[in-house]
């Protein structure tokens, strides 16, 4: 199998299941926002720290559910809630749970951060700031119900969170001297 199809030479995609759409619409542009959030989350986790890899290596298999969400024909929905391949309510708590778990480990700021406070932080502050992102644009892309946007806003607090337990401590950006 050739990785080039030349089918989106006249700036359409394929959706799953049937029909075409422009590249630049709000489907292609939402799951390719999520393509990018998964990177980024591969980057973080190519920091190479052990307690950060399994966390995001099932936010990586997570967005992979999403994705499909969002490259479905809207029509053809039901086909893919059959093979499990919608974003879940359990997505969702599951990624709360999370939240409160890591939120234990560490006392979150109360304030304002300044990100950078070390490289795998830093890397989860990217991929927390392109998760806002992918979350916006998926407000114009998913049906009535879907649990994309609630899945991609949980994604985002919880990359915060790691970020933060990462840091250890936090600088405030109140804290921070300007010249």
């Amino acid at each position: 199998m050739k990785v080039y199809t030349r089918g989106g030479d006249d700036g359409t995609t394929a959706l799953l299941y049937g029909g075409r759409v422009p590249k630049d619409g709000p489907q292609p542009t939402a799951y390719g926002d999520v393509d990018e959030a998964q990177a980024a989350i591969g980057l973080a986790r190519a920091a190479g720290n052990p307690e950060l890899d399994r966390i995001l290596l099932g936010l990586e298999r997570d967005l992979w559910i999403v994705m499909a969400e969002l490259a479905c024909n809207h029509d053809k929905l039901d086909q893919l809630e059959a093979t499990g391949g919608r974003a879940r309510t359990e997505m969702v708590e599951r990624l709360e749970a999370l939240i409160d778990e890591v939120s234990e480990c560490f006392e979150p700021p109360t304030e304002f951060v300044a990100p950078g406070g070390n490289e795998v932080a830093a890397r989860l502050d990217v991929a927390r700031t392109v998760c806002r992102r992918a979350e916006r644009s998926a407000l114009s892309a998913v049906v009535d119900g879907s649990q994309v946007v609630p899945y991609l806003n949980r994604l985002s607090d919880l990359l915060w969170t790691l970020a933060r337990w990462q840091e250890g401590e936090s600088t405030i950006t109140r804290s921070i001297d300007a010249d």
